[in-house]
């Protein structure tokens, strides 16, 4: 999946950066089968895992964890769709089979090899290093990366896009920062997608998101 060349990372880091946005500003984690819910508290142990839940399940691997107390972030926008001859509103994944998990090294593991419940959870692997065993790790999103991702799709708006690079027309390299309407504090770059102009953001190694249409005057480029 295609990432942009010059997105800004923070590999390997021991401790989270500084949070852009306040933790009360970020959704926090439900359970849909019994309201459980958990709140997103930045810690210097955690880090963003990204897991892959295999045939459509991310919905029910994120109440497991949930309950289990660990926060999980599915980013999902509404789609209309033709059901039993009606069209209806639906919320879907942005990103299919895809779930962004805030935990521990170890309890990742636990969840990953040695949860019976979560057998249809793996890893995603990061393809671009390799650790002591010559393997790919497991792939981990910046917080600055996933604060980002997260605030640009909690309002699950249905004009949001999983896209590939070459749907996205760049005005340039500039980085610009939304300061009004719905994705007012996202970060990313100016793209025309589908005929509009919208903010494309990345994760590495993930893929990348566009928003809905914003407005020029929305738009601050960030020196």
């Amino acid at each position: 999946m295609s990432t942009l060349s010059n997105v800004r990372t923070r590999r390997g880091e021991t401790n989270p950066p500084s949070v852009r946005f306040a933790p009360d500003t970020i959704p926090e984690a439900k359970s849909s089968k019994t309201g459980v819910s958990v709140n997103y508290v930045p810690d210097a142990n955690k880090r963003w895992y990204v897991f892959r839940a295999s045939y459509g399940r991310e919905d029910r691997a994120s109440d497991y964890l949930v309950e289990d107390g660990t926060y999980v972030y599915i980013g999902k926008r509404y789609a209309r769709k033709h059901i039993n001859g009606k069209w209806r509103r639906v919320l879907e994944p942005l990103i299919p089979n895809m779930l962004f998990v805030y935990t521990t090294s170890d309890k990742a593991e636990e969840y990953i090899k040695n949860t019976p419940a979560l057998t249809f959870l793996t890893y995603y692997y990061n393809h671009f290093e390799r650790d002591e065993q010559q393997k790919n790790p497991p792939l981990t999103v910046s917080t600055q990366e996933m604060e980002n991702f997260i605030y640009a799709t909690c309002s699950q708006n249905e004009h949001l896009m999983f896209v590939e690079e070459e749907h996205c027309h760049f005005k340039g390299n500039e980085t610009v920062r939304v300061i009004d309407g719905v994705f007012k504090g996202v970060e990313g770059k100016v793209a025309r997608v589908c005929g509009q102009q919208r903010v494309v953001l990345s994760i590495t190694q993930v893929g990348l998101i566009s928003t809905a249409y914003v407005p020029t005057a929305f738009l601050q480029v960030i020196e």
